[in-house]
C-alpha cells in the first residue's frame, strides 16, 4: 500500500520543520512521544543508531548502556540539534552524531544492533523508505524499537498539506494500520505495538502515539 499521505514539497516541509525544531535545540523540554530506547533495551558491546536523535540525550544514554564494547550513533536533519547533541557528549565515549536523512542514512548496512526512534519518522515524506532504511541498517536478528504519532484515521487535507502542521508532529500521521503495513513491505519481522497512548486531538485531526517493536 502506498503511503497515503500528501505531503508538502520538500522546501516547504524543510523550513517548517527547521523553524520549530532549530529554537527548541536550547531548551530542556522532552521532544519524545514514547520510550523506545528503554523498549529495545541494548545490552553491552552492541551497536544502536537512533534516528531523528534531536540534542541527543537517548545518544548518550544508550552509549551508556552499551559501554565501552559498544557504540551509539545518532542521526539528524537539524544542525542546530546536531551542534547541542555533540556539544552534550564530547565526555560519553561512543557517542557518534551524523547529519543525514532518515530515509537514506550515511551508515554502512548491517550496521546496527539495535535502531530506535522517538516521534521522528512521522516527519518523514515516504515513512517506506525510513523502514527500509531500518531493515537494511541492522544486522540479521537485530531489533528496532519506535515510538511514534499515528492517526486514528486518515486526516483531511487541510491538515495533510499544511507545513505546520507536519513540523507540530501530526500532519504527517498515517493510520496505524499503514504504519505496521508499510513496516512488514519494508521486511520487517515480528512487527507488534507495545504501547498505545489514548488519542487526543491536534489541529482537528485525532491522533495517538505508539510503540513498535520487531526485528530484521
Amino acid at each position: 500500500m502506498p503511503d497515503c499521505t500528501q505531503p508538502p514539497d520538500d522546501q516547504a516541509l524543510r523550513r517548517a520543520l527547521d523553524a520549530r525544531y532549530t529554537p527548541l535545540a536550547a531548551e530542556a523540554s522532552s521532544l519524545s512521544c514514547g520510550g523506545a530506547l528503554r523498549t529495545a533495551a541494548p545490552r553491552p558491546g552492541e551497536t544502536v543508531v537512533d534516528l531523528g536523535c534531536g540534542r541527543g540525550a537517548e545518544v548518550i544514554r544508550a552509549a551508556q548502556l552499551v559501554g565501552p564494547g559498544g557504540r551509539a550513533v545518532g542521526v539528524d536533519g537539524n544542525r542546530t540539534m546536531l551542534a547541542q547533541a555533540r556539544a552534550r557528549a564530547l565526555d560519553v565515549p561512543g557517542a557518534r552524531f551524523l547529519e543525514g536523512d532518515l530515509a537514506a542514512v550515511p551508515l554502512p548496512d548491517a550496521e546496527a544492533d539495535v535502531v530506535v526512534s522517538n516521534c521522528a519518522i512521522n516527519h518523514a515524506r515516504d515513512k517506506g523508505a525510513v523502514f527500509r532504511e531500518i531493515h537494511r541498517l541492522l544486522r540479521p536478528g537485530g531489533r528496532f524499537a519506535v515510538s511514534d504519532v499515528v492517526a486514528v484515521r486518515p486526516l483531511p487535507e487541510s491538515v495533510r498539506n499544511d507545513p505546520a502542521a507536519w513540523a507540530a508532529c501530526y500532519g504527517g500521521a498515517i493510520t496505524e494500520a499503514e504504519y505496521l503495513e508499510a513496516m512488514t513491505r519494508a521486511g520487517l519481522s515480528d512487527v507488534r505495538v507495545t504501547r498505545r497512548s489514548a488519542p487526543y486531538e491536534r489541529g482537528g485531526a485525532e491522533v495517538l502515539s505508539v510503540t513498535v517493536v520487531g526485528t530484521r
